[in-house]
């Protein structure tokens, strides 16, 4: 039978059996017998062990779109994944039922038998999700070695709390990350709301992602009242702006009230396409709403001559208008898209009857 336990990858033993769990930026200093904050990793005899190592508490495809990966290889479906357990504590956290549970619930399933379901079920990729995956990193690192060897891709949805040593182990074997913000990176926001010290760390890992060369797209949750400040996001897009490049893809979601904020709104729209304008004026090429049905920010255009290259409708192409080589078919601009061949292939049809730019 397959053992839930796993050695950690990332710790420093300490005196008197304790130790310090050096995969995310809380650093928890573990006493002998107890567990982190996140509810996963445990000191046994003075040593981290990952003891949710293989037990998933949800298994899904889902389109890349759905992550939201716009721009690494679109149209892909995806194996999704998660355990118990989180490095965060969200008032507003949609996937509560598994991220604050405290017991070691789920199906054992070990990397091997997680890849073989990939294959059998004809995905492109692997995606590490629903919780925190860095604090499964053991288990994603495996499983992720596995699925390189089948031609299978692995992408993260994190929050981007972990440590430069983390990013450095994970960026060898991840292809692709959705780096989630909260609140336009308020550090008051990020304090009472989702009880970290402060939003640099998540620059920083972005900054490292992107020296290693992992394929990068940003993502923010715009909550209604506490963090909606256009003040925030210009400073945040502009720090995307300048140090990722106008290029990163960024997405403003929309807040949809659960846990122990049932009681606020949902985002109004109009304040999610303030945010897009926002990002547009600063230079960025690639702008989204999240969570907005039908609305024409789902769409990617050209940046250049506003050409509508990729019509979405939530997580479904339904209009493909790319060149092989990932270009504007209109004006030739490179497009920052990493192509999914099967996607160009087979979803090209139809493509007549898009034209124009942004309505």
């Amino acid at each position: 039978m397959h053992k839930m336990e796993k050695e950690g990858v990332l710790y420093k033993p300490l005196k008197d059996k304790r130790a310090v769990c050096n995969l995310c930026y809380r650093r928890c200093n573990i006493g002998e017998g107890q567990i982190g904050f996140c509810g996963v990793r445990r000191n046994i005899g003075g040593k981290i062990y990952l003891i949710a190592y293989g037990k998933l508490t949800a298994i899904n495809i889902d389109p890349i779109e759905k992550k939201p990966l716009f721009h690494y290889r679109p149209g892909s479906a995806m194996l999704s994944v998660g355990t118990v357990g989180c490095n965060y504590n969200c008032l507003y956290c949609q996937n509560w039922d598994i991220s604050h549970e405290r017991g070691i619930l789920g199906y054992d399933v070990p990397p091997s038998e997680l890849v073989d379901t990939a294959i059998d079920r004809g995905v492109d990729g692997i995606t590490y999700t629903y919780n925190e995956p860095t604090i499964f990193a053991e288990y994603a690192m495996d499983t992720a070695e596995i699925a390189r060897r089948h031609g299978i891709f692995n992408t993260f949805v994190t929050n981007g709390y972990m440590t430069p040593e983390a990013v450095k182990l994970l960026s060898s074997r991840i292809d692709a990350m959705t780096v989630d913000f909260k609140g336009n990176a308020k550090t008051e926001f990020a304090r009472k709301y989702i009880s970290i010290l402060s939003e640099e760390v998540i620059l920083q890992t972005l900054l490292e992602l992107k020296k290693r060369h992992v394929f990068l797209e940003v993502t923010d949750l715009i909550v209604p009242k506490v963090g909606d400040s256009a003040e925030d996001a210009d400073k945040l897009v502009k720090w995307i702006y300048d140090n990722l490049g106008p290029d990163t893809p960024i997405h403003f979601l929309r807040f949809h009230p659960d846990y122990k904020m049932m009681d606020f709104p949902e985002t109004p729209v109009k304040t999610l396409e303030k945010h897009y304008e926002i990002a547009k004026r600063i230079g960025m090429h690639y702008v989204y709403l999240g969570n907005v049905p039908g609305h024409r920010y789902e769409n990617t255009y050209c940046p250049v001559c506003n050409t509508l290259l990729v019509r979405r409708f939530i997580f479904t192409i339904t209009g493909y208008n790319i060149t092989k080589d990932g270009r504007c078919p209109k004006c030739s601009s490179k497009i920052n898209i990493i192509i999914n061949p099967k996607v160009d292939l087979n979803m090209r049809k139809g493509t007549e009857e898009m034209q124009g730019g942004i309505a």
